[in-house]
């Protein structure tokens, strides 16, 4: 089994030896929980615009590593209000077609700091083409 670092230039990578944003193992790609944290800043100010800046961090990660977003099979979502959760899913709508990904939204009492609404992480099968 090997394994393979993936770094995209549309997502910041996190400090050294904290974690990977993105590994691919045996055609798998593990995408570690995006937020809409860019830089300082946490770009929108609700589940909708957070997701729709998310989605697009998960889609720079799959493509670096080979993929396209329809490889994507699964996706969790943690959310800091469950009520909103159909802001998370007009998101969504914007970033996959036909068959969506199987799906877990979990809420949670906090995320990494108090104006993230939003955290998901995914995993795709690289270059199987699911739909």
């Amino acid at each position: 089994m090997t394994i393979r670092r993936v770094t995209s230039p549309t997502v910041p990578e996190p400090p050294p030896e904290r974690w990977s944003n993105c590994l691919v193992s045996d055609g798998i790609a593990y995408v570690s929980g995006m937020t809409a944290r860019a830089g300082n800043t946490v770009v929108g100010d609700d589940e909708y615009e957070q997701s729709k800046a998310i989605f697009g961090k998960i889609k720079g990660m799959v493509e670096a590593a080979g993929g396209a977003m329809a490889d994507v099979v699964k996706i969790t979502v943690y959310v800091t209000n469950i009520k909103n959760n159909v802001k998370v899913w007009q998101a969504r709508r914007e970033f996959f077609t036909g068959d969506f990904p199987a799906s877990t939204l979990v809420e949670v009492s906090a995320l990494a700091a108090p104006e993230i609404l939003v955290e998901i992480e995914a995993i795709a099968h690289i270059g199987k083409g699911k739909r």
